[in-house]
């Protein structure tokens, strides 16, 4: 684990810590407001919504450019919900929920070698993190029946894309920004 870290700088931390703590800060914002459309649907709010809380841990590998880092927001995600109970009971199978997108991002970002820093490569990867995790929570927590599922994923599905989208956005005036701070 020591020698996983040391590929991270102070920066790099700072914005795994960050992104995860702003993914876990904006779930009880977003999630009621879509739970007022999906709710009766049977489609969790999380499917809908978690395109702009998976977004963040898209946006950290954006930033970062290292693999490692979605699983890292994901652990930093899963051990806030735990510690603070702020968001959820779910206990210990947060580990599961909130880990799993985050290197399901890596393992995206790894097949797709640089490819990733592209509107398609954040599309694919928003799409991996919102699907994973709606699966897993619909599987784990609401045990849903296999039509509202399939609609849940779907949904995840088009919402992960859109946060990918607005993750890869975000990147690319940041490094705009830069850009002109460097001038």
């Amino acid at each position: 684990m020591k020698k996983f870290l040391k590929r991270f700088s102070v920066y790099d931390l700072v914005v795994i810590s960050l992104t995860a703590a702003l993914g876990i800060g904006i779930k009880p914002i977003i999630v009621p407001l879509v739970h007022i459309v999906t709710g009766p649907l049977y489609i969790p709010g999380g499917a809908a919504a978690g395109g702009f809380y998976m977004l963040w841990i898209v946006l950290g590998i954006g930033i970062t450019g290292k693999i490692g880092t979605g699983t890292l927001i994901g652990l930093v995600q899963a051990l806030l919900v735990i510690i603070t109970g702020f968001y959820g009971t779910h206990g210990a199978a947060s580990i599961i929920t909130y880990t799993i997108p985050g290197l399901l991002v890596d393992i995206g970002a790894k097949l797709l070698k640089g490819g990733f820093m592209s509107p398609a490569g954040f599309f694919v990867l928003g799409l991996a993190a919102n699907v994973s995790g709606t699966f897993l929570s619909s599987i784990v927590f609401f045990r849903l029946p296999l039509i509202p599922l399939l609609l849940s994923l779907c949904v995840a599905s088009l919402s992960g894309g859109i946060g990918g989208l607005i993750a890869y956005k975000i990147v690319k005036s940041i490094g705009r920004q830069g850009d002109i701070n460097e001038k």
